[in-house]
């Protein structure tokens, strides 16, 4: 089983992409996840460039997500919402709705930040955006707050509670990606 990693953040040493290679230790055997590092390249999105050929890093974002049995993103936030270019990629990727690979995919949203909160308005709000895109969303939360602290060097959380939360999430996530593989 393959479940591809998105990162929100662009930033060399984040948080979220830490916490994503992090979670791999706690992926059943057999499960692999891979980390999309395109999300750079994605153009603004805009509806005149709509059609095809799409731009090539959308293209390489909706066939890695067509790829895999399902979606593990990690998120920062800015500005109490989820970050411009991880929304900007969705967007992109939405388009046309009817043959979108998010359709029906599971993901899973979690998050890390140096604030308080650790991302819980940002992961909310992907949330929202996923499920109105027609993903199976995770009705689960995993809010890393004061990342800097709350990590450690192998990107999992220092917080016994919080790797259990992490755990269940993958947990959950594999369950629906194995529904939809046995529906398929």
């Amino acid at each position: 089983m393959t479940i591809l990693g998105l990162s929100g953040s662009l930033r060399r040493d984040s948080h979220n992409t830490r916490l994503l290679a992090g979670a791999r230790a706690l992926l059943a055997s057999g499960t692999q996840l891979v980390l999309f590092d395109g999300l750079a390249a994605i153009p603004p999105y805009s509806e005149d460039c709509e059609g095809d050929p799409a731009p090539a890093a959308v293209a390489a974002l909706k066939a890695a997500i067509a790829a895999a049995d399902g979606l593990l993103l990690a998120t920062p936030e800015y500005n109490a919402s989820l970050p411009g270019a991880l929304k900007n990629a969705l967007d992109w990727v939405s388009r046309p709705l009817a043959t979108t690979p998010l359709r029906g995919k599971p993901a899973a949203v979690i998050g890390a930040s140096t604030g308080l909160f650790g991302a819980v308005w940002a992961q909310a709000e992907l949330r929202k955006v996923l499920a109105t895109i027609g993903t199976r969303v995770v009705d689960r939360e995993l809010p890393i707050a004061q990342a800097d602290e709350a990590l450690g060097p192998d990107g999992l959380p220092r917080a016994p509670e919080a790797v259990q939360a992490l755990s269940a999430t993958l947990d959950e996530l594999l369950e629906l990606a194995a529904e939809r593989r046995l529906a398929a």
